[in-house]
């Protein structure tokens, strides 16, 4: 089974409603949670924490595990994600790195208006009754 983790990354947006940060995949032109695959060893905490920095440049600080989600990828093979929550470092803006090209705020029913995948949107407003 491939082992992943990701974070519900989140801020206090503008005029104190709280945000969910979402990245733009081009390779599969999807809007999805930050995550990706653990390396040998590694603990879901830190793949999740190592993941969200990579992607966006982001140092957050760790919370709670949200959700854990099992789905078969692209490669046909099963694979288990792990989110925890999130808080976005004050002062620091999230940038596209590595396989996103974009990045975005999004409130809860702005990010379940645009994930593109059922088992996200199920994350996010697993994250948002927490």
């Amino acid at each position: 089974m491939v082992r992943a983790a990701g974070g519900i990354v989140t801020r206090t947006g503008a005029g104190g409603l709280r945000e969910i940060l979402l990245v733009h995949r081009p390779k599969y032109d999807d809007w999805t949670i930050p995550k990706g695959k653990a390396e040998p060893g590694e603990s879901d905490e830190d793949c999740a924490l190592r993941e969200v920095e990579e992607e966006t440049g982001l140092a957050c600080e760790l919370g709670d595990a949200v959700a854990a989600v099992e789905y078969e990828d692209a490669a046909g093979r099963p694979k288990r994600v792990r989110y925890f929550a999130m808080t976005a470092p004050d002062g620091v803006e999230a940038e596209p790195r590595n396989e996103v090209d974009a990045v975005g705020w999004f409130t809860r029913e702005g990010a379940v208006e645009a994930l593109s995948y059922t088992r996200d949107v199920r994350v996010v407003e697993r994250a948002a009754a927490l």
